[in-house]
């Protein structure tokens, strides 16, 4: 089995003097790789014993992901370096305390990021969000999107667990009927990242970097919310910053709940009945709108 210095130097052409281990994420291991040469590099990593159908197209989507986002003008993602079905390989990412300043101009990376647009309601591929799968087949609106690749799956998933009882499921199914009224005026798909809970922005002098995609053309509004759900420093700062530069539909507060359901949904299946309070709390105030 060829260790991971190998793996990254035959990716990125760099020989790799150094590897420090910075625990894991889910089934991957993290590390920091110093090249012989130029800016250290994030890695990573799942066993080389991995089967490829476990994680199938798990970091050649994380990276399709990535550059798809990077190519609007300002958006902020880093740099990949190199990726195969085992490795994936990106620029170090220096933090930074946050800021307001900060905060203002990561609203308005977002904000152009969103605007860059998407050709449809989904993806060319499919995704995963944490270890998850993740279904982007497209479809024509935002409500049926939302309800058949992003409520659905994780609803079942999550009663097929036992976390939640057949009541809570539906309490569930009654936003899912009612998702036509709940989701406001239409928009056209947004260039999303699909997974932007406080975890994945890390920020910088000068803004921030999104990290940990799941991209794919989606309502900007989901992005807001999941900033939202777990807190986010100086969040009323990028959300005014984001308004300004691209205002946001009317009763957008009143949509919050609904958009985090399905960030909710998926806890529940990773993490058990822990979250079911949260998602059940979070259902019923979406359909109170």
């Amino acid at each position: 089995m060829r260790p991971v210095t190998e793996r990254v130097a035959e990716l990125t052409g760099r020989e790799i003097t150094r590897l420090v281990p910075l625990g894991a994420s889910h089934e991957w291991e993290l590390y920091r790789a110093a090249p012989d040469t130029g800016e250290s590099l994030f890695v990573k990593a799942l066993p080389e014993t991995t089967p490829d159908t476990a994680f199938s197209g798990l970091f050649d989507t994380e990276a399709r992901g990535l550059a798809w986002l990077g190519a609007s003008s300002s958006a902020p993602v880093p740099r990949v370096a190199g990726w195969d079905a085992h490795t994936l390989v990106m620029s170090w990412v220096e933090q930074h305390p946050p800021t307001p300043a900060a905060a203002e101009r990561f609203g308005r990376q977002l904000a152009a990021m969103h605007l860059s647009g998407a050709d449809t309601f989904g993806a060319d591929r499919d995704g995963y969000i944490g270890p998850l799968p993740l279904d982007n087949t497209p479809c024509d609106t935002w409500p049926e999107f939302y309800a058949r690749r992003r409520l659905e799956p994780y609803l079942r998933r999550a009663a097929d667990s036992g976390a939640l009882t057949p009541a809570d499921v539906r309490e569930v199914e009654r936003v899912i009927d009612r998702i036509d009224g709940l989701t406001g005026e239409p928009e056209p798909p947004a260039r999303v990242h699909g997974d932007l809970w406080s975890g994945n922005v890390l920020w910088q002098d000068d803004g921030a970097v999104v990290i940990d995609p799941a991209a794919h053309g989606g309502h900007r509004e989901v992005d807001l919310a999941m900033l939202a759900l777990f807190g986010l420093p100086h969040l009323d700062r990028v959300r005014d910053a984001y308004n300004e530069a691209a205002p946001l539909k009317d009763g957008w507060r009143s949509r919050i709940a609904l958009h985090q359901l399905h960030p909710l949904l998926v806890h529940v299946c990773l993490f058990g009945a822990a979250y079911r309070t949260t998602t059940l709390e979070a259902a019923r105030a979406a359909l109170r709108g």
